[in-house]
């Protein structure tokens, strides 16, 4: 300890009230890294301010050389400017201000500044400082407020004598903060947005003369309590006000943007408050510390790119995940007609892909390159995932990442047993459609490419694939192989296809597409009034299915092509695929290959791949809904629970339906 009181005896001797404003930054940079010290525990950190307080009482020439530092210090330094805008984006978009954030992560920044944000960040910049800070003591508190309070040196200290500078700084970051809230209320991005009723009302035009009303009471002694409460009272006016423009955005689809600039006013609407707080009503100090430790946590926030992405974009997963659930609803039996028809719908898709693995082949013959090779093998698969949407058949796996968020909806309350219950009726109706489904798809992709191969042999004269090429699908198949993880990695791409499926929809819907299709002058002309309706209507309903079938399709084809090139070997194995190249491959090596042990170990392979697609894809699509419904981690056991309890309780739940 005495070690540690004599490094700071030396760097109070160092200190220079009248050097320039580089070295007086660079003192107060050594001071908070004192003050922080090697052993990173707030407790300590916060004891060494009250040694730091108990070295200045003992040598009143270092007390009165820092009380000249510091008034040199603010009079330099505008201190309001952080105190009403750190932690807010100095960009009103989501795109330039993560570019900002980009460059402040990379980019060193210099004490050579006038800018208080810029300072703060230069001398608290660990998350240790709000912890030590929220560790001060009351006493400690006052003791640094009597060292550090000066008179206002503002025009308006000679209205109101005795005002402080610290004050005097409230009143104006209150009045810039108030005046930031206007300006977004008042856009038209937000302002059209409001309901009816919230713009009639329009809680931001009396705002600042609110505001005005405290800052005249607060110099007049007039009465500043009645003042305050009005100015709070138009704050959360503002706030409700704001809040109906999120109404819109579920009907009419979600801006990362827009969505960003709510949540700054909200802040902003927040931090107004904690300013007012440690205006009127912080006799011991407790408010402004609680200010400055929220100030130096938005300082880590401010840095992180991973924020600034997850807190813009919650709302819109949370509407990728709506979208995807409503699409997610067409996909879950719950009876037996309907599994019954799933069956049916199924077995379409089964002979369809048949179709596909037969082009794939031809596409596999023409020996292209890689990434030609890639990229036609995503045509053929788009074409027909796109071609089994129209016609109103089913592809298994694909069912998993949307029906995930349609489950999770219906979470909004785990607290409750009858929510449980429900939920795990879901699971067991989303099991029972994927045994459905993939009994389905692969009882007849594979007789069925059988019959194609065997046609195709008979037009040509020559197998459809060579003896070498279906001992290799077998051998690739092998489920001692790598399939198990390329399994695991097709489900992965599968999420991606329902996640970017959501987002599409939510951008078809955002720029009200459908409406413009159906009444823009220019289109009614050329399709006439009934045509443009029925297109309008059509896109509305299919949007979300073609860009999740396309995307999917050229995930499939081109994802290995490119990773290949990178030297990463991941595949991709899609269980009703991979039973049409098995049923390729048996048609090419005849009857003979039924003595072929490789058949018997791809064949084991399909159940393993089958399962491996719809977990992940359902897993990574089920977090994400859980995620945007704000579901925590105990609400998260108690559905585990649930679920573990059902498996006990009734297996057979999961594999047929009790009723019809």
């Amino acid at each position: 300890m005495a070690k540690k009181s004599v490094d700071l005896v030396g760097l109070l001797d160092t200190l220079n009230p009248q050097a320039d404003l580089v070295q007086r930054h660079l003192w107060l940079i050594a001071l908070t890294d004192w003050i922080r010290g090697a052993q990173a525990s707030p407790p300590d950190s916060s004891a060494r301010v009250e040694m730091l307080l108990d070295i200045l009482d003992a040598r009143p020439d270092a007390k009165v050389n820092l009380q000249a530092y510091w008034q040199q210090l603010i009079a330099e330094i505008d201190a309001s400017t952080l105190l009403s805008d750190y932690g807010f984006a100095s960009r009103t978009a989501f795109l330039s201000e993560l570019v900002q954030r980009l460059n402040s992560k990379w980019l060193p920044t210099s004490p050579q500044t006038t800018d208080a944000s810029e300072l703060f960040d230069l001398a608290m910049p660990t998350p240790l400082d709000a912890q030590w800070v929220a560790g001060l003591t009351p006493a400690t508190l006052a003791r640094l407020a009597d060292l550090l309070s000066v008179p206002a040196m503002s025009a308006t200290a000679r209205i109101k004598p005795g005002l402080t500078h610290w004050q005097d700084t409230l009143l104006d970051a209150i009045t810039f903060c108030t005046s930031q809230i206007r300006a977004t209320g008042f856009s038209p991005e937000v302002r059209l947005r409001m309901d009816a009723a919230a713009r009639e009302n329009n809680p931001f035009h009396s705002l600042a003369a609110s505001c005005e009303a405290v800052h005249l009471a607060w110099l007049s002694g007039g009465d500043v309590q009645s003042a305050a409460t009005q100015y709070k009272h138009q704050l959360e006016a503002c706030r409700h006000a704001v809040a109906t423009v999120y109404d819109h955005l579920d009907a009419h689809g979600i801006s990362v943007d827009l969505v960003f600039r709510l949540r700054q006013l909200r802040e902003r609407v927040l931090r107004a408050r904690a300013l007012l707080d440690c205006l009127l009503d912080d006799p011991q100090h407790l408010h402004s510390a609680k200010l400055l430790t929220q100030l130096a946590l938005l300082g880590q926030s401010q840095r992180s790119v991973s924020a600034l992405v997850n807190s813009s974009s919650s709302l819109l997963a949370a509407k990728v995940a709506e979208r995807s659930s409503e699409t997610g609803e067409h996909y879950i039996t719950r009876n037996r007609a309907e599994y019954t028809a799933m069956m049916g719908n199924a077995a379409g898709g089964g002979a369809l892909t048949a179709v596909t693995t037969a082009l794939k082949f031809a596409v596999m013959a023409l020996g292209l390159s890689a990434f030609w090779y890639g990229f036609w093998s995503g045509i053929v698969y788009a074409a027909s995932f796109v071609l089994i949407q129209l016609l109103h058949f089913t592809l298994a796996t694909k069912q998993p990442a949307m029906t995930a968020p349609a489950m999770a909806a219906k979470l909004k309350d785990v607290t409750h047993s009858a929510a449980l219950d429900a939920f795990v009726d879901e699971v067991a109706h989303l099991v029972r459609s994927q045994t459905a489904s993939v009994i389905g798809n692969v009882t007849v992709v594979f007789p069925v490419t059988i019959l194609l191969a065997l046609g195709v042999a008979q037009i040509r004269g020559a197998p459809m694939i060579s003896e070498a090429t279906a001992n290799y699908v077998l051998h690739s198949l092998n489920i001692l192989g790598p399939s198990v993880l390329f399994a695991a990695f097709t489900g992965v791409l599968l999420f991606a296809s329902s996640i970017l499926a959501g987002w599409v929809e939510n951008w078809f819907v955002l720029h009200r597409l459908d409406s413009a299709l159906r009444y823009n002058p220019r289109i009614t002309d050329v399709l006439g009034v009934d045509r443009a309706d029925r297109w309008a209507h059509f896109w509305r309903h299919n949007i979300s299915g073609f860009a999740a079938n396309i995307s999917l399709g050229f995930m499939l084809g081109l994802v290995p092509s490119v990773l290949a090139f990178l030297a990463i070997p991941l595949d991709v194995r899609h269980v009703t695929l991979s039973a049409g190249q098995i049923g390729a491959a048996c048609a090419s090596l005849g009857w003979d290959v039924v003595y072929h042990h490789g058949l018997w170990w791809a064949v084991a392979a399909l159940p393993v791949i089958g399962v491996f697609n719809v977990g992940v894809s359902f897993f990574l699509a089920f977090r994400v809904a859980l995620r945007a419904h704000d579901v925590s981690d105990v609400g998260r056991n108690r559905i585990y629970g649930a679920i573990s309890r059902r498996l006990r309780n009734a297996p057979f739940s999961f594999l047929w339906p009790a009723h019809g």
